[in-house]
């Protein structure tokens, strides 16, 4: 990009200079959101950028939006693509970017003015951090009580690189329109890639089996807006079964240690789900561990059979197996229950992640 000289009275093209991020903005039919979305581009406090659009095959007047956006602000290049899906959009998009920080954006929402200044200033003073996202909050405001109020606060606290690794598992630890990764480790970690499930948390998934640290900028600095426009509400690819494919074929591609007997930890719906899946990667793959046991706080469940393997209390679990120390992947879905079995474990003398880690 030719750059531009950026002063008091706005955007001038008078002087070259390269940009410190470029914005992956991928777009399809967002005529009714995307001036708010320009709008909060346009007032970030580091307009240091640039920003990469790629009309996506709407039928609305998103193309215009876009030529207009570029015509007036020499950091705004439009990217030609066939309306092919959101992972050929993005790859086409990181391919065309100039700078070494690559930062994502959705069409639909706002970013608060200083959010890429943020991010840009923490991965500045932590080079070992390769990739952060920054806090959310939802909008239109969800009803209390809803799953998404659920995320919104567990993202919102998985402040440092240990807090995302230790939930890397239990859902994607980086609101993806929040992304800001250093180039060089995403294109290490192969770039975006189609595995048939949300392209996002693959990416996250395939940065931390890089060695990749991840955190999350402690401030709300992005405004995600909820609809049933949204691609994660209408595609399958997206949908709880995604999820837990991916989940499950990472965690076992040595996250488990071998020799050492596997316990999900709950033996409801989740616990049951999990499995399930677990079994089917079994078959299909041949070379996960079987699960030997479950564990549940429910007294109810004690004794049952689940799939061959047998539900136990949590007293028993040092003893089970002996001498061989089980390795526990927590599989729970009721608010608080992780808490709780996280306490049991290290009150048995079981350290998290060497010894069981969380993916529901």
């Amino acid at each position: 990009m030719n750059g531009v000289r950026v002063t008091g009275a706005g955007v001038a093209a008078t002087e070259t200079v390269s940009p410190h991020v470029s914005i992956l903005l991928p777009c399809r039919d967002a005529e009714p959101f995307l001036g708010a979305c320009i709008e909060s581009l346009a007032a970030q406090s580091e307009p240091r950028f640039e920003v990469l659009a790629l009309d996506d095959g709407s039928r609305d007047g998103t193309g215009p939006l876009l030529r207009a956006w570029a015509d007036r602000d020499p950091r705004v290049r439009l990217v030609d693509r066939a309306g092919s899906g959101i992972v050929a959009a993005l790859r086409r998009l990181s391919g065309e970017a100039r700078s070494p920080l690559l930062a994502r954006m959705d069409a639909d929402d706002v970013a608060r003015p200083g959010r890429l200044a943020a991010q840009l200033r923490l991965l500045a003073r932590h080079p070992e951090i390769a990739a952060c996202g920054t806090g959310v909050r939802y909008f239109p405001r969800p009803r209390p009580g809803s799953g998404y109020l659920r995320y919104e606060r567990w993202i919102n606290g998985l402040t440092d690189p240990a807090a995302v690794e230790r939930d890397l598992f239990v859902e994607c630890p980086i609101a993806h329109p929040t992304l800001m990764v250093r180039r060089d480790a995403f294109e290490a970690a192969g770039g975006y890639l189609d595995a048939g499930g949300p392209e996002d948390y693959d990416l996250i998934l395939r940065l931390a089996a890089a060695g990749c640290r991840m955190t999350n900028v402690p401030r709300v600095l992005h405004e995600w807006r909820l609809g049933p426009h949204r691609l994660s509400e209408r595609s399958d690819r997206y949908s709880p079964d995604a999820f837990r494919r991916l989940k499950i074929m990472h965690v076992a591609n040595g996250r488990v240690p071998a020799g050492r007997p596997l316990v999900i930890w709950g033996a409801g719906k989740v616990g049951k789900a999990f499995a399930r899946g677990w079994l089917e990667q079994a078959s299909s793959a041949g070379r996960v561990p079987p699960v030997e046991a479950f564990v549940d706080l429910d007294p109810r469940k004690i004794g049952q059979n689940i799939h061959g393997a047998v539900v136990l209390r949590p007293e028993g679990l040092p003893a089970f197996a002996a001498p061989a120390r089980p390795y526990m992947l927590l599989a729970v879905g009721t608010p608080g229950a992780r808490r709780d079995i996280r306490e049991a474990l290290q009150g048995l003398g079981f350290r998290e992640i060497e010894d069981y880690r969380a993916v529901a």
